[in-house]
């Protein structure tokens, strides 16, 4: 939003209006004006071109009556909620490019308030003009909250959000793909790095299908294989494994068969048997010719010690992350986190026969994990690449909901669970703002959606 002008702050001088007063965000009463409205919505115009001020004055009756409609006389609603009525009156009025003003605006005063630099990192490091980008496609197809979700659902517009939505995240691998081709031949090993359940398989393979119409040929490692061994993975005091720190790999023989490739020499990977919990002998050699490249998919890719023994001018960094920008119920975006959560306790019922409940349960050493060997290390990547489908969530309300109850039932009483029970009621608000998909029969089978709801072309 280029004008700085603009102002949201809807309160001071009374409309008559059943609504008299308002809440501000320091929770202060203060007296309700339309005219900030007309204000506000006439700013946002003004800064996509618009230059009707009647139109303004119009829209903001509109928001004025939907209050009324959402709101029992004498309520005090906040100024956020009184946003959310705004924008949405914009939405549905046709005025999608002002509305997208009115939110990236919302979003840039609200980094503001909490002191970090709009276009600077945000929480687990991201940078704003990366979530800038994305929110602004969620808007612009209207698909940024679960009223807009439902919209599509109903009014049969479902279909083409499935299309526009692949098309956009296979835009973004043909990105990086000519990225990574520009930089032929100095990259010898390219990483594919970021948080559990981010994407990361799926988007592998597709660069990798990419580059392969270049004749460019991949060669992929698969750390999976370098786990330890059960017996010598470390416990915590309720007795839970814990997979998600970078030493739960064996890094001294990751880094001495990259650094044999590297320098032309063969190595034979390991095997890990998940289901023994041990790892095996009898993995394919594996060597690079001149024409092939070393691709590697993995949670640490950009923690140092990981590669140390690869030189920095022969590596492509690339991390990828859940970066929904879709709003809940209550006008919060979701938390990345609990997107890719979710994603995990889908994909390792029906993959790996795990229980919802330990999925959620084991959550906390995962979120644990990421903050200490993941979001530090962001900024040493040379691509973001947003690994969310916006419109994948009722796909995994179809898949989740049965759970739901049994979830939240188990950690209700118990104090040392308190952390997997706020994620298990965050998760059951937003399922219930959201329509179940009655099928997947929508979803094409090489979406990055099947990797996680199963069904797709892919092996993972």
């Amino acid at each position: 939003m280029t004008d700085r002008g603009a102002q949201l702050n809807l309160f001071s001088h009374p409309e008559t209006h059943k609504i008299a007063h308002i809440i501000k965000r320091d929770g202060r009463l203060v007296a309700f004006n339309k005219l900030k409205i007309v204000n506000a919505v006439f700013r946002a115009a003004q800064s996509v071109g618009g230059t009707d001020r009647d139109r303004a004055e119009t829209l903001a009756d509109k928001s004025v009556a939907a209050l009324a409609r959402n709101f029992s006389a004498g309520a005090t609603p906040s100024v956020e909620e009184v946003q959310d009525i705004v924008e949405k009156v914009l939405i549905e009025n046709g005025h999608a490019k002002t509305a997208k003003a009115f939110i990236l605006y919302r979003a840039e005063r609200r980094s503001r308030r909490e002191k970090v630099d709009p276009v600077g990192p945000i929480e687990d490091n991201v940078p704003y003009k990366v979530l800038y980008r994305h929110l602004a496609w969620n808007v612009d197809h209207d698909c940024h909250t679960l009223e807009g979700l439902n919209r599509h659902m109903v009014d049969g517009t479902w279909g083409k959000l499935i299309k526009e939505a692949e098309r956009a995240y296979l835009d973004e691998v043909d990105k990086v793909s000519k990225i990574i081709l520009k930089r032929l031949p100095d990259v010898r090993l390219v990483i594919v790095a970021g948080p559990s359940s981010s994407g990361k398989t799926t988007t592998t393979t597709k660069i990798s299908e990419k580059l392969a119409e270049k004749g460019v040929s991949f060669v992929l490692l698969n750390l999976d294989n370098y786990f330890r061994n059960l017996d010598v993975q470390p416990k915590d005091e309720h007795g839970d494994y814990d997979f998600e720190m970078p030493q739960a790999l064996d890094l001294d023989l990751i880094n001495d068969h990259l650094g044999r490739l590297m320098d032309g020499g063969e190595v034979r990977p390991p095997r890990y048997n998940f289901k023994t919990g041990k790892r095996e002998e009898g993995g394919e050699t594996v060597r690079l010719n001149p024409k092939q490249i070393l691709l590697i998919d993995s949670l640490h890719g950009l923690y140092e010690k990981m590669t140390d023994s690869v030189a920095p001018e022969t590596k492509f960094k690339f991390y990828i992350e859940a970066l929904c920008q879709l709003k809940d119920s209550d006008g919060e975006f979701v938390k990345f986190s609990d997107w890719r959560m979710i994603r995990r306790m889908v994909r390792d019922n029906w993959h790996r026969s795990y229980d919802p409940v330990q999925t959620i349960g084991h959550w906390h050493y995962v979120r644990k994990s990421e903050m200490r060997y993941i979001v530090p290390f962001i900024k040493n990547s040379d691509y973001i690449f947003n690994g969310a489908l916006p419109y994948e969530l009722p796909y995994h309300k179809r898949l989740l909901a049965p759970f739901m109850d049994r979830i939240l039932d188990t950690f209700k009483d118990n104090p040392r669970k308190a952390d997997a029970l706020i994620r298990a009621q965050r998760i059951h608000r937003l399922f219930s703002g959201v329509r179940a998909a009655e099928d997947d029969s929508a979803v094409p089978g090489n979406s990055l959606l099947r990797e996680f709801i199963g069904g797709g072309v892919y092996k993972y």
